[in-house]
Parts: C-alpha cells; structure tokens; sequence
C-alpha cells in the first residue's frame, strides 16, 4: 500500500509540472506582410495620432498632428519615434530585459529521482528509493540577482531613452540637410533662368556683332555648365529624401508630403552646462546605469561565496524493509570561495568606471566644440546678412537699371549673376552649420525630463528596483 502511495503521489506530482510547462508555437516569418504594412503606413495614421497624443500628454506640449497639408519636422519626429526601425529594435531589446527582470530570483526547480534494483533471485524483493531534492537559497543570493537585473533593465531603458534622443537630433538635422537640398535646387534653377536670359541678349549682341565668338561661347559653357549642377543638386536632394524617410520609416513614395522648413530648436537655459550635462545627458546616463549594473554584478559574486541548502526527502524499501528518507547538501567554502568571479566582477566595475569618465570628458569636448561653432557661425549670418547681402541686391540693382538704359555689359551682368548665386549659397551653408551645432548643443544637454531624479552629486541608489517602471 505504501508503495502504491509514493507511486501515485510522484505520478501526479511529475504530471502537475508537466502540466505547468509552456509549449511551443511556431510563428513564421512574413516579410510579404510588413512590406504591405509599409507601403500603407501614411494610410492608416490612426496609430501614429495616438501616439501623438500620448506624447502630447506626456510633455505638456500640445502638438497639432495633421497630415492633410504635409509633414512638418515636429510632425516628422512623431513619426519616427513611431515607425523608426531601429528605435523598434531598441524597444524590443528593452522587452528582453524585462523578461529577465521579471522572472530573476526564481527559486530553483526540486530535484526527483528514482532509483531501483531487481535482485534475480526469485525470493528477493524489489528493491526502490524515491528522492525529492529542495534547494533552500539561505545566501540571499536570489535577492542580488533580482536587483542586478533590475539594473540591466534600467539599462536597456537608459539606451532606448538615449536612442530615442538622439533620433530627434538626427532627423532634426537630415530635415535641415533636405531643406537646404531643396533650397539649393530652387538656386540654381533660378541662376540658370538668369543665365537662359543672359545667353538671349548675348546671342542678339553676337548677331549684331558687338560680342565676338569667344565671348558668347563662354557664356554658352557658363549655362551648361550649371545645366549639369541643376542634375547633381537634383540627385543630391533625392538622396537626403531617401535618407530622411529611412529615419522616419516610411517608403520612398511618401517624399512628396515632406515640407521643405527648417525645424525650430529651443535653446537650453541653464546656469552651468557641466552641471545639465552631467545631469542630463542621455548617453552619460547609459553609463551610470552601467557601472551600477557592474556594482550589483559585483555584490551577486560575492554573495555566491556562501553556500545555499540542498534538502531531501523520499521513500524506499530495501528487502521489504519500508523506510522514510532525508537528505542534507551544504557546500563548504574554503578553497575555491568564487575568487575568480569576484577579481573579473571588480575588473569589470572598474571598465564601467572608465567608461563613464572618458564619455563625460568625449562630450564635454563635444560641447565646447558645437558651443563655439555656434558662436562663430551665428557672427557669420549676421555679417552676412548685414554687409554682403544688401550689397549684392545693390549691384544687382544697379545693373538692371543700366540694362534698362539700354546699355547691356553681358559679362558685369554674368560676373553679378554669379556672386549672388555664390552668396545666397553661402548664406545657406552657414545657416545649416549654425542649425547643426545648435542641434548638437541641445543634444548633448539633454532633454529635461532627464532631470528628476539626477544622479549629480549623490550616491548611485543601490536598490535600483524602484526606478524600474
């Protein structure tokens, strides 16, 4: 009776086990359908609406989304924070952290076992044991291992704020880059109308022989010439299109809702840059994340120096002889005691510390670095927009009216045409440098939900798991 007992009571305790076990289910991959869902992503924005409007809530700042008169940068930002494929890698790599966060400290599964003998002697019995075995964690090793990976967690959050950061910057900059392709196009398209009207008064003034060959030709070249730069400037511009859409993970067939602006960066006020980087800074923020992860790495070898309880328990019979049985595992920690865990763990927190030394002192010289481009540039546009530019309209000026005289000097009028065009192109150079560094400025100080709570001049919590949200 006994023996039939234990066997019911392990028959229904592996099934119970097996029963909980997940199974699996395969799922296919489909590229067909995501090219379908891609081709159709500005159709259904019922989504991205929601989006907006949770970011909206989220800021404080209400955002007008309404694709109906094109995209506009901020609308643009929506809709890669939203579709951009590797920002969706970075959130799926968040959800592996999670689920390791989520299922860290388990304890460990009991062990069963079963072990019997059939004596061929035919008077001899069957001879059996059955063993449980519980490992009892007394170390609190499983606690540290819940925390350490809530750290990791914190991580992967850390890195998906950041790349989530540093993807506005870079769209806000490729839109800048296309805006000033766009605007390069319309320049030389222009240029090249006045050029097509240079070569109509210059071919009069050949035919009535005031200009010779030589001199009609060269404004024949001058013409072609941009002709070729007209397709070069086209060909630039598809290229920031194509790249522009990639970051905001839309097809190419999308480009014409794009709106050629220039995207609005708010400078960031603050008393002590330093102090707002070390504050606020999204990828200085990754590293604190790491050397804590390295620091709750460390805590978890050391916790595996002491020894955790294995207990046992089970029934068996020996020549008919019923018996109940225990069992007691306690590992002895004296010579191996995880040294060569702990010396790599304390090797390894002393790489995050570097770590996060050398990218503070990286961005600190990034930011002097953008700071006085800025300074210098901004100086530029203004000397330009105030001396060279209305001097430029005045010689213009002036040669029309000559022309209106009657008296055409086809070179002074070309020799204008393209100083304005080099000027205007210029000006524009500068006012994408400037919207640059303002963009690697802003960056790099960080937005300010970053602030709350800031890791400037206090201790790293250890218990990291209320951070975890």
């Amino acid at each position: 009776m006994n023996f039939n007992y234990w066997r019911n009571v392990s028959f229904f305790t592996i099934a119970f086990f097996v029963v909980g076990c997940q199974s699996y289910e395969p799922k296919p991959l489909d590229i067909g359908g995501y090219r379908n869902s891609l081709e159709t992503r500005l159709i259904d924005i019922e989504p991205v609406t929601a989006f907006a409007d949770r970011l909206s809530s989220a800021s404080g700042t209400p955002l007008q989304f309404d694709l109906s008169d094109g995209i506009s940068p901020a609308e643009g930002e929506v809709i890669a924070l939203f579709y951009n494929p590797e920002l969706r890698i970075a959130r799926l790599e968040a959800g592996v952290a999670l689920a390791d966060f989520e299922t860290a400290g388990l304890w460990a599964d009991p062990v069963f076992g079963f072990d019997g003998a059939d004596i061929s002697s035919p008077s001899a019995p069957f001879e059996f044991g059955i063993m449980g075995n519980l490992t009892i964690p007394i170390s609190g090793r499983l606690k540290v291992e819940k925390t350490r990976a809530g750290s990791a967690y914190e991580t992967k959050l850390r890195t998906l704020v950041d790349a989530e950061w540093n993807l506005r910057a870079a769209l806000r900059s490729r839109w800048t880059s296309w805006t000033a392709a766009t605007l390069n196009v319309l320049l030389v398209n222009e240029v090249i109308t006045q050029l097509e009207r240079i070569n109509a008064l210059a071919s009069t003034l050949y035919e009535a022989g005031e200009i010779n060959r030589v001199e009609h030709r060269l404004l024949q070249v001058e013409l072609a010439t941009n002709n070729v730069l007209a397709t070069e400037t086209e060909l630039q511009l598809f290229k920031e299109e194509i790249s522009l859409l990639a970051l905001m993970g839309l097809p190419p067939d999308c480009a014409g809702l794009l709106l050629p602006q220039f995207p609005e960066i708010t400078n960031t006020e603050v008393d002590d840059e330093t102090v707002r980087l070390i504050d606020a800074n999204t990828e200085l923020a990754i590293q604190f994340a790491k050397y804590q992860t390295a620091e709750e790495t460390l805590r978890l070898e050391i916790k595996k120096q002491y020894p955790d309880i294995v207990i046992g328990s089970g029934y068996g019979s020996e020549f008919n002889d019923h018996r109940v049985l225990f069992g007691l595992t306690i590992p002895v920690s004296i010579w191996n005691r995880n040294q060569a865990g702990i010396a790599e763990a304390k090797s390894r927190r002393e790489v995050a510390r570097a770590e996060a030394e050398t990218t503070f002192a990286r961005l600190y010289r990034k930011l002097a670095v953008a700071n006085t481009t800025l300074l210098m540039k901004q100086e530029q546009h203004s000397y330009f927009e105030a001396e060279i530019i209305p001097m430029i309209e005045a010689q213009t000026s002036d040669v029309e009216n000559i022309i209106a005289l009657g008296e055409v000097d086809t070179f002074i009028l070309l020799e204008t045409i393209t100083r304005q065009f080099d000027a205007k192109q210029q000006l524009l150079r500068l006012q994408v440098t400037e919207l640059h560094a303002a963009i690697t400025v802003h960056n790099i100080l960080g937005p300010d939900y970053q602030l709350h709570p800031s890791p400037m001049n206090r201790e790293i919590q250890k218990d990291t798991l209320g951070g975890v949200q």
